[in-house]
């Protein structure tokens, strides 16, 4: 048996689906007839994971789901088991790291929130890994991932808790939680936690997405450190979506500068290249500066427009990441990617083997997947109902809630709090699953 089959690309243990779909069956409805500032007056300032939605402002997925398309980019972690040098590997990882949050950009729907005990997987024999992940908390919320090599080459894993705020004109997205990377073949780890998101012109405008903080990539082996400043868009819009930042040894001497933006592309090049490059590119700014009176105005919320959509290429720069175009009918779509219209399919070879708390059987999202937003909107108020009764009924017995597939614990590497795979869950013996639909 090949090493694929034996983790579970074997016919006996796979989830069915071999030709993917390339559309949701049904377009997405207009927002433009509903009013958010309605809901979210109430709200400034607090956090939203309490506030209950209307169905029309979501995506037909699982924030479950949503989590799964970090994996849309699986082919850089395999290229980075195949380098001899860690600098390489570090590279790779790191432009794994900017694509995973790609997919997020023109994404202004929400993800549906998971149901406590719902659970996700996902087999891609293609692009060679499969993922389990498990909702181990509701509140807070907290969605717990472990994914794996089909080759046994790579473990990945995370908990992650998006914790939102409303600010008046916008909704900011912090996902707490530590981000694991082990490449099995060089016995190492790395460590990381996501930028922010920030959704702009929740009021009034066309909403637009900007994502911003540091990120810092830790390979716990060598004490090399990737340290990326993921840009808030700024003045004029110069900055927006880029990202840059530096590789660097445990005494902090740089080995790699690299630079892009999250939403295209990542380079890297020799620090002083970029160094210099950078210098003069800030003389030239402030001559523009000095030679166009700027208007001063207040600060807006509108999308500023970039100087240039694409990134300039520095000379001697290598390409480590280019993302794929969307699909032509994705604005129609919840300007979903390709990856992201296959993760709702389900067939009747799936069904047989997933089990009943998968949230590809959840009525609510399959009804708004299916364009039938007033039944969406129905089954989504019976869920969260009945997910409250069950938390009462709880309470009275004074019984605790048992996660199935992760348990709470330090994280091996850094030690931060975390849900840790407990395994098991392929073998697909599914007993005594919550009813939770």
């Amino acid at each position: 048996m090949s090493a694929g089959q034996d983790c579970g690309g074997g016919d006996a243990l796979s989830n069915g689906i071999k030709k993917h779909r390339t559309s949701l069956p049904s377009p997405m409805f207009s927002r433009n007839d509903f009013s958010i500032w309605s809901i979210l007056r109430k709200c400034i300032g607090m956090e939203l994971s309490k506030i209950t939605m209307p169905v029309i402002f979501n995506e037909p997925l699982s924030f479950l789901q949503r989590l799964t398309e970090y994996m849309e980019h699986t082919y850089l972690i395999h290229k980075a088991s195949s380098f001899s040098d860690s600098v390489e590997r570090m590279q790779c990882v790191a432009a794994f790291a900017v694509s995973a949050v790609a997919s997020q950009w023109e994404r202004t729907g929400k993800p549906f929130n998971p149901l406590l005990g719902e659970t996700y997987e996902l087999v891609r024999d293609d692009l060679g890994f499969r993922l389990i992940s498990e909702q181990v908390s509701h509140h807070p919320p907290i969605s717990a991932f472990h994914a794996e090599g089909l080759n046994n080459d790579f473990i990945f894993h995370g908990s992650i808790y998006p914790k939102l705020k409303f600010w008046g004109k916008s909704v900011e997205a912090e996902p707490k939680g530590t981000i694991t990377l082990e490449l099995l073949e060089h016995s190492e780890a790395y460590t990381w936690t996501n930028p922010t998101c920030c959704v702009h012109n929740i009021i009034v405008g066309k909403l637009w997405i900007e994502q911003y903080g540091n990120v810092e990539i830790t390979n716990h082996k060598t004490g090399d450190k990737c340290v990326l400043n993921f840009k808030p868009c700024g003045l004029f819009g110069k900055e927006l979506h880029k990202v840059e930042g530096y590789i660097q040894d445990k005494s902090k001497k740089k080995l790699c500068a690299l630079y892009g933006k999250w939403t295209e592309c990542l380079y890297s090049v020799d620090p002083a290249t970029f160094d210099a490059y950078k210098k003069n590119d800030k003389k030239n700014t402030e001559e523009k500066k000095n030679s166009k009176q700027m208007s001063s105005s207040e600060e807006s919320d509108e999308m500023p427009m970039p100087d240039s959509e694409s990134v300039s290429v520095i000379p001697g720069s290598a390409l480590l990441w280019r993302i794929a175009p969307r699909p032509p009918n994705s604005a129609q779509m919840y300007n979903f990617t390709s990856f992201a219209m296959v993760l709702n399919e389900v067939d009747k070879d799936m069904e047989r083997v997933i089990p009943k708390t998968d949230c590809r059987l959840r009525p609510d999202i399959r009804a708004m997947e299916n364009g039938e937003i007033d039944q969406a909107s129905e089954e989504k108020k019976r869920l969260e109902e009945k997910q409250r009764a069950a938390r009462k009924n709880r309470s009275k017995s004074e019984e605790d809630w048992k996660t199935r597939w992760f348990r709470q614990g330090p994280n091996p590497y850094n030690g931060a709090q975390d849900w840790l795979y407990s395994g098991s869950y392929w073998d697909r013996n599914y007993f005594n699953l919550p009813d939770i639909y």
